[in-house]
């Protein structure tokens, strides 16, 4: 009973600076992109609205989807 108790904890222990060490990750190892990957992205944006591409909205999907389900053949 005791050696479950001490080996919880050692588990819950674990899981808080495994936690830890993922959050400060993240805050000390941000992502910034360079100009070339900017102007690429603009590149791309730009080509996808000259080809006619626009988002979605949610209506535009109901519309296109089956909410209803489908019927036994």
């Amino acid at each position: 009973m005791f050696g479950t108790i001490i080996a919880l904890a050692v588990f819950f222990a674990a899981a808080l600076v495994g936690w830890a060490i993922a959050e400060m990750k993240g805050k000390a190892c941000e992502y910034v992109q360079n100009e070339e990957e900017k102007a690429v992205d603009a590149r791309i944006a730009q080509q996808l609205h000259e080809d006619g591409f626009h988002e979605l909205t949610i209506k535009d999907v109901m519309k296109s989807i089956s909410t209803k389900g489908f019927d036994a053949v």
